[in-house]
């Protein structure tokens, strides 16, 4: 729990380097032209994940091939539904719910998910091995936050990722005005993107069962050819974004950081769900704050930010209890031993 904690303001800190909104002040620059813009989600996600990864198989299994097992049946078992299923519905109540949110997208949705399974799984041990709640929760978290996306783009026009912006633009383009009555005043946009959805995930069916040999034999590739193939993909893609070199040193940087957190077992998972909500939680934070006139109260006076406040502590209350048992168990144990 500390260290989650501590991963999660870490992620803070990291998410309000740039310029700030309200003052246009360059913070946590050191006078780096490319940081006045922040640091990008790509650079964290491949500094956090990619890097740390590979250095840390490098230690271990660089001999070995990734995959060296043969599939048989690319259709889940009896077991596996059975198994997956509970993943796959919290996942999709997940990803609605933060779909739904402006500003928060797949990303959020599916590092959430992965978090809860393996808060509730009775092996959370077997997470990161391959374990299917892990694999099935998060993509239906993530499936369900690209589907929900729509809600605050159409409804409200709020688009809640660079896709719904672009969404959002084309729209305007055409000289629709996302709204309350898109349903009512376009029923043929709306109905037609509901199909559109439908089709789209029915097309990903049909091209991706016909190639799994395809991504088997990918799997194949020893280590020693795939690692380097890795960054340099990884590389190309940061690189591509933006177009600078500084973005290279920083994923650099960020692996080295993100292999630390591997040796003393901190999760990277939360460093990026603050580094993504940190920005948000401040703009909106400082707005409100402007709103009542500096008077904190009016977090705890509003209804609806109360009942955020109540759900929060409750869940912070809800995860410290585990830790507070076990303990007492053990001091119990230690006792009578």
């Amino acid at each position: 729990m500390v260290k989650s904690l501590a991963m999660v303001v870490l992620g803070l800190l990291i998410g309000i380097v740039g310029t700030d909104v309200n003052s246009g002040m360059s913070r946590y620059a050191f006078g780096i032209a490319e940081l006045t813009d922040g640091i990008g989600f790509t650079v964290i996600a491949v500094g956090l994940f990619a890097v740390p990864e590979i250095v840390k198989n490098l230690e271990t299994v660089a001999k070995q091939a990734v995959f060296t097992k043969e599939i048989k049946n690319i259709m889940p078992t009896a077991h596996d539904i059975k198994v997956s299923v509970g993943a796959i519905m919290r996942g999709t109540a997940v990803g609605a719910f933060f779909g739904a949110l402006p500003g928060t997208g797949p990303s959020i949705s599916s590092f959430s998910t992965y978090m809860l399974e393996k808060k509730i799984s009775k092996h959370p041990e077997k997470f990161g091995t391959g374990a299917i709640e892990g694999v099935a929760g998060p993509e239906a978290a993530n499936n369900a936050a690209a589907q929900t996306a729509f809600i605050p783009t159409l409804t409200l026009g709020i688009p809640g990722s660079a896709t719904m912006a672009l969404v959002l633009g084309a729209l305007t383009i055409q000289g629709i005005a996302p709204g309350p009555q898109v349903m009512t005043q376009k029923p043929d946009l709306f109905w037609g993107l509901i199909a559109s959805m439908w089709i789209g995930n029915l097309m990903l069916v049909i091209l991706n069962l016909p190639l799994v040999g395809l991504w088997v034999q990918l799997l194949k590739i020893p280590y020693r050819w795939l690692f380097p193939a890795i960054v340099m993909f990884s590389s190309i893609g940061n690189y591509s974004v933006n177009n600078s070199p500084m973005d290279l040193y920083l994923v650099a940087g960020i692996g080295i950081l993100g292999y630390i957190l591997i040796k003393l077992e901190c999760e990277p998972a939360p460093l990026i769900l603050g580094f993504v909500l940190g920005p948000l939680m401040e703009e909106n934070l400082r707005r409100a704050l402007l709103i009542s006139r500096g008077d904190p109260s009016v977090f705890f006076t509003r209804p609806i930010s109360l009942g955020f406040m109540i759900a929060s502590v409750l869940i912070l209350i809800t995860m410290i209890l585990p830790a507070i048992r076990k303990k007492k168990e053990h001091a119990y144990e230690a006792g009578h031993s």
